[in-house]
């Protein structure tokens, strides 16, 4: 039960960490992590500071990256941006079981998660500071799990087994529809075809305008020649004005 102090969208995310905390996977995933648990604080001051109102725009991507929420608990959570332009600080523990190649190191980890710099840079650009981004907006992870393979793959969680999707995908559509109770959007936007699938799946119903725009992936071709560019474009032909 949520304590009086706690903000709506932590209560969820702990809620949603408790769930997919008691699945099990099977090979090639090796590693699971789960930054809503070991990386609880910070998870949850960018809750407090930044999902304070009712939001116009969820943007929703995939999962965590190994250099992004992996690290800190935030969505596209590169360590640098969430130090200078979210203004984010806190404690990072570390997961049960690390891969001895891709150690958690928190808010001092020196490697840029390249999608998390793009899409936060673009936000600097379009609104100057964070506070004026999240007046509008607001970027969660539709699903908060980690996945690696034995090497230190990453592996995302649409190629996981369809008896293993199904269980997590019940608990996140679950999560994604009170966060959006929550935080009241007119338009949830998914980064890539799976965020946006997934948001279709568990938010059809529900009179919210959805659709997709380019995730800002260095492994797209297209997103590696002017991601901002693009993703402007986009969201003005959604209906969602800059």
């Amino acid at each position: 039960m949520a304590g009086p102090e706690q903000h709506p969208l932590s209560a969820i995310s702990r809620q949603l960490a408790l769930g997919v905390g008691s699945l099990s996977f099977a090979p090639p995933v090796a590693f699971v992590y789960n930054p809503l648990v070991y990386a609880r604080e910070l998870h949850e001051a960018y809750n407090q500071r930044y999902g304070q109102s009712d939001k116009e725009v969820i943007l929703l991507g995939m999962n965590p990256g190994p250099f992004g929420m992996a690290q800190t608990g935030i969505p596209f959570g590169d360590a640098t941006m969430v130090r200078e332009f979210l203004r984010l600080a806190g404690e990072v523990g570390r997961p049960t079981f690390e891969h001895p190649k891709r150690g958690v190191q928190g808010l001092a980890c020196p490697r840029s998660e390249v999608s998390g710099t793009r899409l936060w840079s673009w936000a600097k650009e379009e609104f100057g500071t964070a506070e004026r981004f999240f007046r509008r907006f607001f970027v969660a992870n539709y699903c908060p799990l980690v996945f690696m393979a034995a090497s230190g793959r990453n592996l995302t969680p649409d190629k996981l087994p369809p008896s293993e999707r199904k269980c997590l995908f019940a608990l996140c559509d679950n999560s994604l529809r009170q966060m959006v109770a929550v935080l009241k959007p007119r338009y949830v936007i998914g980064l890539g075809v799976f965020a946006a699938g997934r948001a279709r799946d568990a938010l059809g119903q529900t009179g919210i305008t959805l659709g997709a725009i380019l995730h800002p992936s260095p492994a797209s071709p297209l997103a590696n020649r002017g991601w901002a560019k693009r993703a402007r474009q986009q969201l003005v032909q959604l209906g969602i004005g800059l």
